[in-house]
């Protein structure tokens, strides 16, 4: 469960190391980009989520500057994540993809496995990046 003020690891090649969220959007990619349905009430984000985050640790001379604001979807939770079949899940870090305004990566790699979920988000350009699925 991700909520304002946890730090998160990027798993992308975008520039930025650390993140840390500011708001819970929870939203999903449309057609015509991201769509703000019911945004800004959640309290805590799960994998899929969209979030709002500020970039606290940057790679230098890289796209994504420090405390620059982004958006992010979260591809990884320690928290549980408990699948229709019974079977539960759980990743050994927070981390999350820095998206576009459409939802694309703004990196051109993608680090670490993801959740299977992604794909019911749209998020399939994440997953084809991902060098893993779980």
């Amino acid at each position: 469960m991700i909520q304002p003020q946890t730090y998160l690891n990027v798993a992308d090649n975008s520039g930025a190391r650390r993140i840390m969220c500011i708001r819970v959007l929870g939203s999903t990619v449309g057609s015509k980009g991201l769509t703000r349905g019911g945004a800004g009430n959640k309290r805590a984000a799960r994998i899929g989520d969209v979030i709002v985050a500020v970039v606290k640790d940057a790679a230098p001379n890289m796209p994504v500057k420090k405390s620059e604001v982004v958006r992010a979807v979260v591809v990884r939770t320690r928290k549980n994540l408990r699948r229709e079949s019974g079977m539960s899940i759980r990743f050994d870090d927070n981390a999350a993809v820095i998206i576009n305004k459409d939802g694309n990566p703004r990196g051109t790699r993608v680090f670490g496995p993801v959740a299977r979920e992604l794909r019911d988000r749209n998020f399939t350009k994440i997953i084809s990046l991902a060098p893993e699925v779980l």
